[in-house]
């Protein structure tokens, strides 16, 4: 578990890379978005890189399926159609992070669901990984 932890805290430094003194910051659609899940108290953490549009070595499950889930809510994470089902009334909360760029917009969007199954329902593909 630990080597997932820093796996997915080495990619989020990667994606915030520091922008040289003077500098302005420029959008970077090749950096792409990194997104996490992670269980209640940060028990547990995963994460994954994802591209739109997708590429070769993009290491989500279904990239098309989230790139096209992004494209339907314009980028805003908010506003995703998800996968509307019924769940249980569980109580184990999972977090989810989208962090870097999506069409040379910046992101930093973060969420907390009373349930992977409520995650899945609002998020659709993107956090299915």
């Amino acid at each position: 578990m630990r080597v997932r932890t820093a796996l997915a805290a080495a990619a989020l430094l990667t994606l915030g890379a520091p922008v040289p003194a003077g500098a302005a910051p420029s959008p970077d659609p090749g950096r792409g978005l990194f997104l996490t899940v992670s269980g209640s108290g940060n028990t547990w953490i995963r994460g994954v890189a994802l591209h739109c549009p997708p590429r070769p070595d993009d290491r989500h499950p279904d990239a098309a399926g989230a790139c096209a889930a992004l494209d339907a809510a314009d980028g805003d994470f908010d506003a995703l159609p998800g996968d509307p089902h019924t769940c249980t009334d569980e109580h184990d909360p999972v977090t989810v992070t989208a962090e870097g760029f999506w069409r040379g917009a910046a992101i930093a969007w973060r969420r907390t669901f009373p349930s992977p199954c409520a995650m899945h329902a609002a998020t659709g593909p993107v956090f299915r990984f």
